[in-house]
């Protein structure tokens, strides 16, 4: 009780919380207008699927994926499940949802940009047969990344991709999951919006631009001329800013063919006042 009361008195937005809570609480309004408003359970979730499968919509496409990169207890596919299923019924987009993991848990630390002051190997192993019994439609894809993200275009010719979530915690795994992207252009979107999980952190963590999640994106965007993962800047000069803003990624991919297909709004003149 007292942890929650001061989570209201130092919070510089409490009446904008509340007002998500009680939305996200009682599923107020439509679910559209709710991921506006960030009260979803995930918003962050929400809002990749939903704006991934939004740009799909305005180029054309029928149907897209969605990806999980680190599925652990299976909480977050789950969540990605919900939030597929209620933007198809929004935007009439078909979504097919994939969660990439071990099944093992973590595995061993490469080296210090794994972090090992912080990561185990065996953290957030897979309760498999229980994961699978709840699951209605996503695709569990296990094994070791490095393998997996070769084959899957050859093996699931999957819907493009149009938003990605990145939970793989260490450097090596995320750095072996963008790889992924390195792919025919008909199995992505011209931009992709990506979730990073683990590159803010605590004073435990100290994620920082030379380990982690941070760096594989670092070394992704020097090794690729055609294709950068970039800050969400328009969600960063928000009023009030909520955490997850600044573990949204766009990413770009230039010389796709789609690229430069018009998708702003027709008419765009101020008339003089």
């Amino acid at each position: 009780m007292i942890g929650a009361i001061e989570k209201v008195l130092f919070d510089p937005y409490p009446l904008r919380s509340i007002t998500q809570h009680i939305i996200k609480r009682f599923k107020i309004g439509a679910y559209e207008w709710r991921i506006g408003r960030g009260a979803v359970e995930r918003p962050h979730y929400g809002y990749c699927v939903f704006q991934g499968a939004l740009l799909a919509k305005k180029l054309g496409y029928k149907k897209i994926s969605v990806i999980e990169f680190g599925v652990a207890g299976g909480k977050g596919l789950l969540n990605l499940e919900y939030h597929a299923d209620q933007v198809t019924k929004s935007l009439g987009i078909e979504i097919d949802v994939y969660g990439f993991d071990t099944g093992e848990g973590l595995p061993e630390p490469v080296d210090y940009r794994d972090l090992p002051y912080h990561w185990k190997s065996g953290f957030f192993r897979m309760d498999l047969d229980e994961l699978r019994r709840r699951l209605r439609f996503a695709k569990l894809i296990l094994g070791d990344i490095r393998q997996t993200s070769k084959d899957f275009c050859r093996k699931y010719e999957p819907a493009p991709i149009a938003a990605v979530i990145h939970d793989f915690d260490f450097y090596s795994s995320t750095a072996s999951a963008l790889r992924l992207f390195d792919v025919a252009e008909k199995y992505v979107l011209p931009r992709v919006f990506c979730y990073f999980d683990d590159i803010v952190g605590t004073e435990v963590e100290l994620y920082n631009d030379y380990t982690g999640e941070r760096l594989a994106i670092s070394e992704f965007n020097g090794a690729h001329d055609q294709m950068k993962l970039s800050p969400a800047y328009h969600l960063l000069c928000q009023k009030a800013i909520e955490p997850w803003y600044h573990q949204i990624f766009i990413l770009h991919r230039y010389n796709h063919a789609r690229y430069n297909d018009f998708v702003s709004d027709e008419f765009q003149e101020r008339p003089v006042e």
